[in-house]
């Protein structure tokens, strides 16, 4: 059995506190990003609108199926980024223990959101 690849969901509205319209943090972030993971099958990037924890830019969410969902805010490390999100891939069911988290998923862990139940038509 393969496992899913990781959706790493990046906030393109998140800005800093000296960003213009023009030049935002979580785009800055998903750009850097794209080059990182450009050829990897394991972590799969997603930019989206909003993600609206918009008091701490940048926000990052962390899903896949049959897993328990991050939503990390604070990510200014795109090398923490990526590393919260191999240890994510790792994982059974998502869930990180606290020991092995890095500071994203510890001070910056905004939810934790159980697996969605598959849905039968």
């Amino acid at each position: 059995m393969t496992a899913h690849p990781v959706t790493l969901h990046v906030c393109l509205a998140c800005r800093a506190a000296d960003d213009d319209d023009i030049s935002r943090a979580g785009a800055r972030l998903h750009a850097f990003l794209a080059d990182r993971l450009e050829g990897r099958g394991d972590i799969r990037l997603s930019g989206v609108d909003c993600l609206s924890v918009c008091k701490r830019p940048v926000t990052v969410a962390f899903a896949a199926p049959d897993k328990w969902t991050y939503v990390a805010a604070d990510a200014a490390d795109p090398d923490e980024v990526i590393a919260a999100a191999e240890l994510y891939a790792e994982s059974d069911d998502g869930r990180v223990p606290w020991r092995e988290r890095p500071p994203l998923l510890k001070s910056g862990l905004v939810a934790r959101i159980p697996p969605q139940p598959e849905t039968r038509r």
